[in-house]
């Protein structure tokens, strides 16, 4: 199963970073949905101080592409990711429109 490891930065905003929390305990369906539509089979965010780190377990044929395209026209999600970003920061390497930036992985323990 394919897996894709992003990083975003929060704020450095106790209250934020608590309401950001608080958000995810329970995301809104229409959310969920699009996840499983797209094909992510497991997601998983971990937080340490500000930084953040997704991990997402996607099916074969997963594209993140498509999914953006997808994204782009729920409304939903629009808005859910307007809220997100209120809490949000982008990495100092990131470009200008992008929030996840995908990490590269630079080891694994079944290659050795």
């Amino acid at each position: 199963m394919p897996r894709h490891c992003f990083a975003l930065d929060l704020k450095d905003d106790e209250n934020g970073i608590a309401a950001y929390k608080r958000y995810h305990e329970k995301i809104w369906p229409e959310i969920k949905q699009s996840l499983l539509d797209a094909g992510v089979a497991k997601m998983e965010i971990y937080l340490l101080g500000t930084r953040m780190f997704m991990i997402m377990d996607v099916v074969d044929g997963f594209s993140l592409t498509a999914k953006a395209a997808a994204d782009a026209s729920n409304t939903r999600v629009q808005q859910w990711e307007a809220l997100m970003r209120t809490f949000q920061q982008q990495l100092p390497n990131a470009g200008a429109e992008q929030w996840w930036t995908e990490m590269e992985r630079v080891f694994d323990l079944k290659e050795q």
